[in-house]
């Protein structure tokens, strides 16, 4: 095989170019310089982490969920939802709002009954539970417009998937069904 020549990826050909081309700085993860990585998709999206964050479109939806625990979620998990929100809006806030993701896609939670029941719990929806609730202290490691590659401590990889979450039941089973 050493005549042939293996064809590369455009967009990888690129990014090795452009990596060549510049020093090598070494930095710690989210210190605002370097590459941070890169979000596939069918419009493949190179981005760089040359800024810290600035306070954007998820910025008011944090700040509410900081301020108080919402109704129906143990506080041990709003906490952690807290400090997980302000490490992925750190890393991949900017990127997440290029790729359309919406505050209800980050934060959302199911809506409470109108008489729920006492045991009833908003994360048990799993369906209408936004991507920071379920981090849980793990971290996202790539991000697209339709997911999230979520590591977990064992090195496996978890997709959260923003559409195509698991159906409520047969048809019939909501009202969405009869639009």
């Amino acid at each position: 095989m050493s005549g042939t020549s293996i064809a590369i990826n455009p967009y990888l050909q690129k990014l090795k170019t452009r990596d060549l081309s510049q020093p090598t700085k070494l930095t710690e993860p989210g210190t605002g310089s370097g590459f941070v990585g890169f979000v596939s998709s069918q419009r493949c999206q190179v981005f760089k982490n040359s800024a810290p964050p600035k306070p954007g479109a998820f910025q008011n939806d944090f700040t509410a969920l900081v301020l108080r625990c919402p109704d129906h979620v143990e506080p041990d998990r709003w906490q952690q939802a807290v400090e997980d929100s302000r490490r992925f809006l750190a890393q991949w806030g900017e990127q997440a709002v290029a790729l359309g993701w919406t505050a209800r896609d980050l934060f959302g939670l199911h809506q409470v009954p109108d008489s729920p029941h006492p045991s009833y719990r908003r994360l048990s929806r799993y369906d209408c539970t936004g991507l920071c609730w379920l981090l849980r202290g793990r971290e996202v490691v790539a991000l697209t417009e339709s997911t999230a590659a979520i590591r977990h401590p064992s090195g496996s990889i978890t997709t959260y998937r923003r559409f195509n979450k698991p159906p409520l039941g047969p048809l019939g089973d909501s009202l969405d069904d009869f639009h």
